[in-house]
This record gives structure tokens, sequence and C-alpha cells, in this order.
């Protein structure tokens, strides 16, 4: 049997089909759209292409809506190369950004991002992104808070066997969703996630503006981006009710006292009760004490989605739902205690034994400096400005050339019509794509990449025990190529292709990651076959030990033999460093700032916008599949309106609306949602971007929601995005339909 694998699923092929492994309780939904996305010839990049004003020397001002020049392969490495040459020469290999991001292949070998950062290191070096947009804030502030890198305490956090067991009251902020539990980073062969959560002995509470976030559990409709004044409220009434466990907080945490004093409000004169919190939540102050007073009682564990810090002033929802865990004092028990992220991949709780592969070799990056991942268009619109960033103060680069492969950042980043001022800066944007995204078509030098269908890999996650020998489905399209077969064309052309291959094949990368792999577990006490053995069996399961885990559990046991790596070696509760940065957008401990949009303060008629992942794709990948192009109605992609508030705006269900802001604005179907909050519009992410001139006003027709978001960091701590944090107005569309871009392919012209 042959195999393939994907970060959504495992699949066997049969005939060029796909099916999910039999042993799967749960495939993915958007597996059924992965080989029709890969054959869509419609939308994909058969040839190199480069943009006709870029070879005249428009130096990218026509860089969103020019025509292009189908080119040779050994034409489009050339240009690359000397642009690379050039740009490191004229202004130093500082002034050239290399993007992508960590989604692009469940394989081993064929990680879009370790391949650009070999060459690119190989080439002089290049600017690089730091965190990621799924939890940025996270991954600042937990170290500071907790001591550890925040992929640490994933990797440790208590396992859905315990919580199944164990815990009596589920609360969780965010939910917990089967929808973003579809996909794991490095590939997954089964989905738990909703059998975990079918499992529960105990309450759930599911606390979000979406009951869909977690269906069978109740619901606490709050008002989106309150979450921590909601948290600060439950901390306050386990105080002044004497539910709070003080011994816990005197042993495992430091800066109590002042957080206690902030909770009374001794520090400001606001007490952050249940009755201040109510009217910012929207939620019933007695519902607030009952809820307190039911984790006091019961075995609890809070969980503090992702997309909750997606928010401005994202740290804090993090920060206080820690300080309520540790309130309750049960964090290091079997199924209680604190999470960050269950349900937000479907790796998150497995029980076990995580095993870190080895990849290949990077190298060292001669250029020491980065931005924080969302900050991109920043860099691209103020070189040398000034911003904070984790109690430093940095420079933004001035960047000459763009380099980005494995990413799509006109689907994940924010305020898209902005992106578009700043991606005119650059003199080269190249890009290596599979379809003509939005990315792609505002690039200079477009050079055609095959998807996983199309190459040889090998799944090896730390998380799932199933490996998987990656066989092809079908011959690449077009003239595609893999990531590493381009770079080897731009590496000999620099006189580079030795030292990026080091004289191996690619078969011989894979046998050498097999090796690798190989003595790593045999020093655990693990065996695999050979790999002539595994190629033909295409799928190897790991005899890993199980390992369930609770999360702190050796510092809870002895916080003398197990300190945490934070300035007191405890949990802090208020972190003296934080505080000494001086921000007035993140104080020393855990606090209620209010977003910079918010329905609390709305213009008549404003909704808020929540764009959570969809179930039909991962970020923009499969958009263009059966799947994805099914669920649209008249190929725009689908909000979700209360059919009370449709009907205030003369909405029908099936209708085409326009969804706007002073940002820009985009043209969705409609569905009815009695389950969504009367004041929120939902509207999923990753349908292409496709921007248009309607009436003299560009704006996105296709759905995509990051046409409205706001640019802006979380705070001067994480600098993380806000994607959650938006104002939008909704208004039926009567007009003609413009017609779509996203499924064909931009005009070319010769040269």
């Amino acid at each position: 049997m042959k195999y393939t694998a994907a970060h959504w699923g495992t699949y066997e092929i049969h005939d060029n089909d796909l099916k999910p492994v039999g042993d799967d309780p749960a495939p993915s939904r958007i597996g059924k759209g992965w080989l029709s996305a890969s054959c869509n010839l419609d939308s994909r990049i058969l040839r190199p292409a480069i943009r006709k004003g870029w070879l005249e020397g428009d130096g990218g001002k026509d860089r969103l809506d020019d025509v292009f020049v189908e080119v040779s392969w050994d034409e489009a490495a050339t240009r690359v190369a000397e642009e690379l040459t050039r740009i490191g020469r004229e202004h130093g290999n500082g002034a050239i950004y290399g993007g992508s991001y960590g989604w692009a292949s469940a394989g081993r070998f064929h990680h879009a991002q370790s391949q650009l950062k070999r060459f690119l290191n190989l080439a002089g070096g290049f600017v690089r992104a730091r965190e990621t947009y799924s939890h940025a804030a996270g991954e600042v502030l937990i170290p500071h808070i907790l001591g550890m890198p925040q992929g640490d305490f994933q990797d440790q956090m208590t396992s859905w066997e315990h919580i199944t067991e164990h815990c009596t009251l589920l609360v969780a902020f965010g939910g917990i969703s089967g929808r973003p539990a579809q996909v794991a980073s490095s590939g997954t062969a089964k989905h738990h996630t909703e059998n975990w959560l079918r499992q529960m002995k105990g309450r759930m509470i599911n606390v979000s503006p979406q009951k869909s976030d977690m269906p069978n559990a109740e619901w606490v409709s709050i008002r989106p981006g309150t979450d921590a004044a909601l948290m600060l409220a439950l901390c306050h009434t386990l105080l002044v009710e004497g539910l709070h466990d003080e011994a816990f907080l005197t042993r495992y945490t430091s800066g109590w006292p002042k957080l206690c004093a902030y909770l009374l409000g001794e520090s400001d004169g606001q007490t952050r009760s249940a009755d201040w919190a109510a009217p910012i939540c929207d939620v019933d102050a007695e519902a607030i004490r009952q809820l307190a007073r039911d984790m006091a009682s019961s075995r609890t564990m809070i969980n503090v989605a992702w997309g909750v810090q997606r928010t401005d002033h994202g740290e804090q929802p993090i920060w206080a739902g820690l300080a309520l865990a540790s309130m309750l004092g049960q964090i290091g028990k079997p199924g209680t205690g604190y999470g960050f992220g269950y349900g937000c991949v479907a790796s998150i709780g497995r029980s076990t034994k995580n095993v870190y592969w080895p990849s290949i070799p990077q190298g060292r990056n001669a250029v020491d400096d980065f931005i924080p991942v969302a900050r991109v268009t920043d860099m691209l619109l103020h070189p040398g400005e000034r911003y904070a960033y984790n109690g430093t103060t940095r420079t933004y680069p001035d960047i000459r050339m763009v380099v980005w492969s494995g990413g799509n950042p006109y689907h994940h980043h924010q305020d898209l019509l902005r992106l578009e001022k700043g991606w005119q800066k650059p003199e080269t944007v190249v890009v290596f794509e599979q379809g003509w995204t939005a990315t792609a078509r505002r690039s200079d030098i477009v050079l055609p990449a095959t998807t996983p269908l199309e190459r040889t890999d090998i799944m090896l996650s730390k998380t799932e025990p199933t490996l998987i020998y990656m066989s092809p489905v079908h011959a690449p399209v077009g003239e595609a190529k893999d990531d590493h077969e381009i770079l080897k064309l731009i590496a000999a052309k620099m006189g580079l292709e030795k030292a990026f291959t080091e004289g191996k094949s690619q078969e011989d990368w894979l046998r050498w990651l097999w090796d690798q792999s190989s003595a790593l577990v045999a020093g655990q006490g693990m065996e695999l076959p050979d790999f002539e053995s595994f190629r033909q069996q295409g799928r190897f399961n790991l005899d890993k030990d199980e390992e369930t885990r609770i999360a702190l559990a050796d510092f809870i046991s002895d916080p003398v033999a197990h300190p945490l790596g934070t300035e007191s070696g405890r949990i802090t509760l208020f972190n003296e460093k934080i505080a000494a940065f001086g921000l007035d957008d993140c104080p020393g401990h855990p606090a209620w700032l209010q977003p910079v949009e918010s329905t609390l303060d709305a213009p008549q008629g404003a909704l808020h916008m929540i764009s959570a992942q969809s179930d039909t794709r991962l970020h923009s990948q499969n958009d263009q599949g059966s799947e994805s192009l099914g669920s649209k109605i008249e190929g725009r992609e689908v909000c979700r309106l209360h059919p009370d508030t449709a009907a205030e705006r003369g909405i029908a269900e099936g209708a085409i609306v326009r969804l706007f802001n002073s940002r820009g604005a985009t043209l969705a179907g409609v569905a009815f949602d009695g389950d969504l909050r009367r004041d929120c519009i939902a509207l999923q992410t990753g349908a292409w971007f496709d921007a248009a001139e309607v009436d003299g006003v560009r704006m996105d027709i296709h759905g995509n929601p990051n046409a409205l978001t706001i640019d802006k960091g979380t705070s001067s701590l994480a600098q993380g995005n806000i994607g959650h944090t938006a104002l939008v107005f909704v208004e039926p569309w009567t007009k003609p339909l413009p017609p779509l871009k996203v499924s064909k392919a931009p005009d070319f012209v010769e040269r």
C-alpha cells in the first residue's frame, strides 16, 4: 500500500485517489478538497513567470495588477540569483527578507521554511521573522510567567485521558472545536479531539461569542474581546468569598499581593468584581459569581484558546487565565489546572511520548536581525522606524528584496489593502508558489512549486506514533518543481550548489533523515525498519510508550527542586521584569485594557467580526479545491449572521452582502446562525484575496476577512496580530457581482 500525508490527515493512495486511513476515527473535511486543489489547472502556476513591469524596470509600482511573461527555468533562476547578488552587494543581506511559514508540507524534507533558510543562510543571510500568527502573544508572554518557551509548555500540557477521567468542570475560553483540531503541524494520522470531548464525565462550559466553538457544552455568550475582564471578575469572586487557595498562591506563585490589590481596587479605586465585569462582558453578574463558586467546588480545568489572544491586548487573557487557575489551586493535579490551546490543533493533549526528530541542517544566519512576524507591513512601509518589542527598542530594516516560500501573507496578514501599499516598496519580490494566490499575482518573479501530492517525502511528527513514507499521487503539474530543486537551480547560478546539496540527491537526503531518526530512537529503546522496508510498507507505527502528562507536575511536587525558569522560580502573577518595561499597554500583572475596537463603544449598526479557522481548508490551502469551492455562495465565502441581525438590515439568507469599515470591504454570501451573538458576524479565514476596483473603490470581492482587520500589535510586549479585534458594517449587495479572478491565471504577454 502507498500512502501520503498532510497536516490534516494520512491517506491511502488508490488509483490516483485518496482515502483516509481506516483507523482515523474522524477524518478531516479539509482532506476532501486536497486532490482537486492540487489538480486545479485553472488556479495552478504552470510555468515560471516574470512580471512585465519588473522586466521594464518599473520599481514595483505596477505590482498589484500587472501582466506576466512566461520564461524558462534557466532564465528565472538566473534572474533570482542576479538579484540576490546585486541586493547583497549594494545594500547588504540585511536588505533581504526571507518570508515563509510552517504549514507548507507535512513532509520532513520538503519543508519550505527549512529549505529556504538553508539556502539564504548560505547566500549570506537574511532578515527573518519571529513567532507565529497563531499565538505570538503566548510565545512572548509565557516565558515570562511560566519560565519556558510556549512550545515546551504545550508539549507538557495535561493529557486528555486525565481530563476525561478526573475533570468535573472544563471551562473553555474560546471553546474547544473539532474545526481547528483537524490539523497538526508536521502531520497527523488520527483525529481524537471530538471523541475526547464526548468522553467527558463532567460539565463543559463554552465561553465564546458563538456556540459552535463547543456545541455540546453550556454556553456563556460573552462579548468578544472581554475574556480578561470576565476572568478577573471570577478571580475577584474567589477572593472576596474566600474560595481561593491562599496556600497554593503563597507556595507556588510570586506577585500575588499586587494582583490582589488590583482585584480589590486598592491601586486605582476600581474593584474587578462581577458587577464591574457584567456590563463589559454582557454576562449576568450573578452568573459570573456562580461560575466562580462552581469552579471552586469542582475539579476544574481552565483552557484558553489561541484565538482568544489574537486580540488587542491578547497577552491579558493568557495571563488572567493562569491567575484564575492559580487561585483555584488545582494546577499540577490530574485533569485540572491550566491549558493553552486544547483543540487548536489535533496534537495538543496527546499522551504519546514526544520524539524530536531530526531535520535538514539550516546553517547559520550571518544577519542578526528579525521582526515579529505580524509586523511585516510596518517593516515595508517604515524602514528605519523604531518600535518596542519585549522590553527592547528595535529598528525596522530597509528591505529591498523579498523571497517568499511556503506561505501566503495575503491570507494570514491583517489589513490587506495596507499590505498592498507596503508590498510595492521592495525592488524585487520573488515567490515560490503552487497557485495564483494574491501573493503570487503581486510578485515579480513567480516560481511554480509542486504540492506534496507530486513528490516523495517522510512524515515525522513529534506527537504522532505513525511514520509515513509519502509517495507521489500524480506527476508534477506543468513545469512545477519542489523547493529543493528550485533552490538548487538558483544555488548553481551563485556557485553554491555543492554547499546546498552537500552532493546528496533527494533520495540521499531522505535516507540521511531516516538514518538519523533510526539512531535517535535507538537511543530511546525503539527501533525503525531499514529504509527499503519502510518504503515498501509505506507506514510504520513506532512502538512509543504511552506518556500521560500532568502540566507542571514536577514543579508542584517540589518547587525547590524543580523551579520554573521565571524571575522568581514560580508562576508570576506580578512580573517585575514586565513591570520595569513601563508599557502602557501591558502592565506587570494581568489586567483589563479595553480593545481599540469593541462593541462596548461601537457606532450604531457596527458588528464584531469573528474570523475563525475554516473547516474546508487549512488557512488558504485547498481554497481552490472541491470542498471549499462547493461551500461558497455565488463563488464567495459565506458569512454567518443571527437571523434577527439579518432581518434588521433587510438581509436574506443566501444573499450577497458587503462587509465594510474604514480599512476596506469584501463581498460574502450569507447563512443564518441562531447560535451566534446578535452583535457579531462570522466570516472564516482563508478565501483567496481577490481585490478589484468597484465604482472607483478598491475592495476584496471573494470574502477574505483580512480585508477588514486591524494591522496593529497585541501590545508593545509581543507585537502579535489582533485579527479577532475588528468592527464591521454589513449591507445587502444590490449591484451586479464583479467577476472573480481567483480561479484563473493572470494575463500573459510576449516579451
